[in-house]
């Protein structure tokens, strides 16, 4: 299957939304990702119920391996995005394990 892209999502909202023309669609949908962004970029936390968390966490300067050389090399601090599934789309996607 492959994947869903943005055009999929704005297809999505264009069928389930009426009133909407396709532009309006597409610029909702942008709207949504953009403001996400914004959020995120400013280190803050997105819960969107029923769905999960989207969670920047900062990790640490830490020693690793060239992994041709071998030789020990720094691996600088960075920012990470971390998303925890909701316990409604955990149970969506392992109906089995109930």
């Amino acid at each position: 299957m492959p994947p869903l892209t943005k055009a999929d999502i704005v297809e999505a909202v264009y069928d389930r939304v009426g009133g909407f023309s396709k532009k309006e669609a597409a610029e909702a949908v942008d709207d949504v990702f953009e403001t996400m962004k914004e959020v995120l970029a400013q280190g803050e936390k997105i819960k969107i119920s029923g769905f999960g968390n989207f969670i920047v966490r900062h990790k640490k300067e830490r020693m690793g391996r060239n992994p041709q050389t071998r030789d020990p090399m720094p691996i600088p601090a960075r920012l990470v995005l971390k998303f925890s599934p909701s316990q409604v789309l955990r149970k969506l996607l392992n109906p089995h394990r109930e």
